[in-house]
């Protein structure tokens, strides 16, 4: 008990609180938000989807509990067996998986669906992180070929996007690439030598996509297209299209007005937003609470990001401090590409929204992540009583 106190006691507490706060709220929110769903669709309890998200959250405690134990330096025992593992389960995806939204992204193990591109996350933040730290004194050297490493880093950095590309989830291999990009900009990798290897990939990208419209005729499938329809979603024809969804989510946001029309109330909820518990929720919450209950959400979200980028620049090692990078880039991804999609900014793409939306994998994922800054955390405040 000592020592779990004194764990708790070296976290950073308003993250941890702070964390606390919203995935608490977004746990009693989904009750609100999937009952329509539950009951009417599925023919369940309106605690059907209660009842599976705190499952996954006590899930995700012990594993925050198991990973807040593990000091930084043992990451590199295990990172080879876990990025190895979850590459495999990607590509495994691609010919095997269970289709959702026309996405091969599932795994369906009966009482859960497993999406290993989200537990991937995580695991991509700490082997590039630690990788890193490994290479950054020969990246600087100029007695060492600089390019034999720089092409591992980004061969590892770019094989599950690539995965989670063929899978035909692009929010997911989106959110992937720009974790990747973020730490790889702001690595030891020479100015010129990052330019050159931008171009090469821009380069590769272009004779890829080529590729795939030669054998398939399009690059993106018809769905897909229509999402480009976020300009104008209320237009007669992109509203029957495709624009429906964030028409009635802007319908959602102006019913809440400042202060809501009370929990439970929402009307948008029923029929006229899909699964409005998982991609959407933000929607109902402003319909039911209200703008300025929003805006607080907002300030939240800005107070976690600060605390793990200052987290970032305090941090004794490498590692640790591209680790607190990912984990913010990885958090800021999901709330831009979410509330962006939502608010008619850009194409709307399906990613959960952190903390608020319902999803197994991505919560464990998002726990996860947050675990490994509280480690870092924890690590930081010993070291400098040690100073």
């Amino acid at each position: 008990m000592k020592g779990i106190r004194k764990t708790i006691n070296d976290m950073d507490k308003v993250l941890l609180i702070i964390s606390i706060i919203l995935c608490t709220f977004g746990l009693f929110n989904i009750v609100t938000a999937s009952s329509r769903e539950a009951v009417n669709n599925l023919d369940q309890s309106i605690y059907y989807y209660f009842y599976r998200q705190l499952a996954v959250l006590i899930l995700g405690v012990i594993g925050f509990l198991f990973i807040v134990s593990i000091p930084t330096k043992k990451y590199p025992k295990f990172l080879p067996f876990l990025y190895i593992t979850i590459v495999g389960l990607n590509a495994l995806l691609i010919f095997k998986g269970s289709a959702t939204r026309g996405a091969n992204n599932w795994i369906d193990l009966g009482f859960f669906n497993l999406q290993p591109s989200e537990l991937a996350k995580p695991i991509l933040i700490v082997t590039l992180a630690c990788l890193i730290e490994k290479m950054a004194r020969k990246l600087r050297s100029p007695k060492v070929n600089h390019w034999n490493y720089i092409g591992i880093l980004c061969a590892i950095g770019l094989i599950i996007p690539l995965l989670v590309i063929l899978q035909k989830d692009l929010g997911t291999a989106l959110i992937l690439l720009i974790i990747f990009a973020i730490m790889y900009l702001l690595s030891p990798i020479l100015p010129k030598e990052k330019f050159k290897i931008i171009w090469f990939l821009l380069i590769f990208g272009v004779i890829l996509l080529m590729i795939i419209y030669s054998i398939q005729g399009s690059i993106l499938t018809k769905a897909q297209k229509a999402r480009f329809n976020f300009v104008d979603p209320c237009d007669s024809k992109n509203y029957i299209n495709s624009g429906y969804q964030i028409c009635n989510a802007f319908i959602a946001i102006n019913l809440g007005g400042l202060t809501g029309v009370g929990i439970g109330k929402s009307t948008q909820k029923y029929s006229y937003i899909p699964e409005p518990h998982t991609d959407m929720v933000f929607a109902i919450i402003a319909e039911e609470y209200g703008y300025l209950f929003c805006l607080g959400i907002l300030i939240l979200y800005s107070i976690i990001l600060w605390r793990i980028l200052n987290l970032s620049s305090k941090a004794n090692t490498i590692s640790s401090k591209f680790i607190c990078l990912g984990v913010a880039t990885y958090i800021f991804a999901h709330i831009y590409i979410n509330l962006g999609g939502l608010f008619g900014l850009i194409p709307l793409t399906g990613v959960p929204l952190p903390f608020l939306s319902y999803g197994g994998s991505f919560t464990i994922s998002l726990i996860a992540a947050i675990a490994l800054v509280e480690r870092i955390h924890i690590e930081t405040k010993r070291n400098k009583l040690f100073k």
